[in-house]
């Protein structure tokens, strides 16, 4: 059914200007939903609207709850973009893609600005005349480095006014930890060139550095200045500790970010490579969350304009893997943030950076299966999913068993149910199960009724279980067990009909009071619940619904394997009943001879072939043809 806005709704749409701005769309509450920037206003929000937004399950959804549209015009798309970054910071809508993990990284600040820079440590880049370095993974990594770079540029620390007339330098003078400039030990400009010299090293620039460290050393060790020389030694291992993180990238590379992005299901990773000076002096990983249904070219334009809104360093060139929207005006945009120095996008096709995409690529695929594992290791994650999911969903106790059910099937042939089992908000896969489904297999294609009997197999083993003694396997285990125990919530995955389907199969068996039923409609994420006629949408950032998918994703690719080898089944029947004089009975008489085997029916000789019950010779020499 072709989906019809409201009255209200029609009338912005058929009033959006052609002019470039931002749309801000609202639901009945009143809160912003989306924000979104456009060339065209009237283009780009009338498609929100028509049939090319059905492909998108996010579009449906958030077309769905928009209840009013608010513009605003910008003389520019690059004013435009601003705009969108700007709002999309101020109210973080629901269905914008999210920037995960929006804590400020830690940086190096170096206050230049001042007549003896100090060196301290930050979270927020702030235009004051300093120089930021970064950003770095975690705080202990930046104060590592401090303390390696310290044994290289005894730089100031203490909160002393700096005239070099003190009576007594501190302690750190003493250990070589400060130069001493409160005593006049060194002059301003001393100072400041060795704090520009630890800035270059921080760029990956260190080898003008390193050879007039190691021209001072072989100076003094000529001279027998062996303190001195074994200073000097110190600092330049300190400066090649910092510097061997620094991989050669390619000399003729100066200042460049190379951007990738791994896609799963709904989640996404960008990961980033610092490039300075020829050198990959760093790199980071973000998640993206609300990514779902979104091209990569969408999600890399956001990605680009949230993480650069607040970035110390713009850097001359970003190196991405495919195009994005509006390339042109995010150059223009990163422009302006580098005070208008040149900034380029480029997607290489070969060569040295493209080579480098992939390396990225290959750095955020694994980071995304990395954080997928580390969430299922993580037991406070999943206690903090189970508890939003008992609290969403009103259950009685944690959802610490789940059981979810789904049907796979293509033209009404090889249908199969799956049961996948989590507890403890992982899966276990020892409990994974399969039901050939066998009621609907001649009738067309009918998945309440495959419904039905995967879930009346499922409870019928339950009753059996309860009714009989457990039988013990070698190992020792309840072989039953598996039906022996009732879920703590039974997952469908299907809309409103799947979910009756469920409820008069627990009613048949008298569980409605015992088993708690949901089922997960594809479309919209939503939950529908039994007695409710209005679905429950949990919050799109919450560790419920991410547990939620995660159950009904491992449904689907367990049956969809089943469903694999039915169809490979299927083709061998397919092969032999289209041989003239084959028939249901004589095609199961063979393939019973031969082992489920279609290469060996087909290696077999005629007068193997005529050993089976029903097999003449002509028919013998037929399937020899036919195979």
């Amino acid at each position: 059914m072709t989906f019809k806005p409201s009255e209200h709704i029609q009338r912005i749409l058929g009033s959006l200007p052609t002019k470039p701005g931002c749309y801000i769309m609202k639901d009945d509450k009143g809160t912003i939903i989306y924000v979104g920037k456009a060339k065209r206003l009237r283009n780009r929000v009338r498609s929100y609207f028509n049939s090319s937004a059905e492909s998108s399950p996010k579009t449906l959804r958030l077309r769905e709850a928009v209840r009013d549209i608010e513009i605003i015009i910008t003389e520019t798309e690059v004013q435009a973009l601003i705009t969108e970054e700007t709002l999309i910071k101020q109210h973080k809508p629901f269905y914008n893609i999210d920037l995960k993990d929006d804590k400020h990284y830690p940086y190096i600040k170096i206050n230049w600005q001042d007549a003896f820079p100090k060196i301290e440590t930050t979270r927020r880049v702030v235009k004051d005349g300093s120089r930021y370095f970064g950003p770095y993974a975690a705080m202990w990594a930046v104060q590592n480095t401090l303390r390696t770079l310290r044994r290289a540029f005894p730089y100031l620390t203490c909160d002393r006014v700096i005239n070099g007339k003190d009576e007594r330098a501190c302690l750190f003078y003493d250990i070589k930890l400060c130069n001493a400039p409160c005593i006049g030990a060194v002059s301003q400009d001393e100072y400041r060139a060795m704090i520009s010299e630890l800035m270059d090293v921080l760029s990956g620039k260190s080898e003008g550095v390193v050879k007039r460290m190691t021209a001072e050393m072989n100076a003094a060790a000529d001279a027998l200045q062996f303190e001195k020389a074994a200073q000097l030694r110190d600092q330049l291992r300190a400066i090649e500790f910092i510097t061997q993180r620094h991989k050669a990238v390619n000399p003729a590379m100066t200042d460049h970010d190379v951007i990738a992005i791994a896609r799963d299901k709904n989640d996404a990773a960008v990961q980033i490579l610092f490039i300075r000076n020829g050198k990959l002096v760093g790199s980071d990983v973000r998640m993206l969350g609300n990514a779902e249904g979104e091209p990569d070219s969408e999600v890399l334009s956001q990605f680009i304009t949230q993480f650069y809104s607040e970035a110390a360093q713009i850097p001359n060139e970003l190196i991405l893997p495919n195009e994005v929207e509006e390339a042109r005006i995010i150059e223009q945009w990163l422009r302006d943030k580098r005070s208008g120095s040149k900034v380029s996008i480029s997607v290489p096709k070969r060569g040295n950076k493209r080579d480098l995409v992939k390396m990225a690529e290959e750095n955020a695929t694994e980071a995304l299966r990395m954080i997928r594992e580390q969430w299922e290791a993580d037991t406070h994650k999943q206690e903090e999913a189970l508890g939003e999911l008992q609290a969403a969903l009103s259950l009685p106790r944690p959802p610490n068993r789940i059981e979810c059910f789904d049907i796979s099937t293509t033209q009404g042939t090889a249908i199969v149910a799956s049961r996948v089992v989590f507890v403890q908000g992982a899966p276990r896969k020892s409990e994974y199960r399969r039901f050939n489904i066998r009621t609907v297999a001649h009738a067309g294609p009918d998945d309440y009724q495959s419904m039905r009997e995967a879930l009346t197999r499922r409870f019928s083993r339950w009753k059996n279980a309860q009714d009989e003694p457990a039988l013990a396997t070698p190992d020792g285990k309840d072989h039953d067990e598996t039906w022996r125990l009732l879920p703590d919530l039974l997952m469908i995955d299907g809309g409103k009909g799947q979910l009756g389907i469920a409820v008069e199969v627990l009613q048949e068996f008298e569980l409605m009071e015992r088993v708690p039923v949901v089922s997960l409609a594809k479309q919209f994420e939503e939950l529908y619940l039994p007695g409710d006629s209005q679905p429950l949408i949990l919050n799109r950032r919450s560790p419920a619904l991410y547990l939620v998918q995660r159950v009904r994703d491992e449904a689907h690719r367990f049956a969809i394997t089943s469903h694999r080898q039915q169809r490979t089944k299927a083709g061998m029947v397919s092969q032999l009943e289209k041989i003239p004089g084959i028939g249901p009975h004589k095609r199961k008489a063979l393939l019973k001879h031969f082992g489920n085997s279609i290469d060996a029916i087909r290696a077999a000789s005629v007068s193997d072939l005529t050993a089976v019950k029903g097999i003449s010779e002509a028919i013998a020499l037929a399937i020899k043809e036919g195979l």
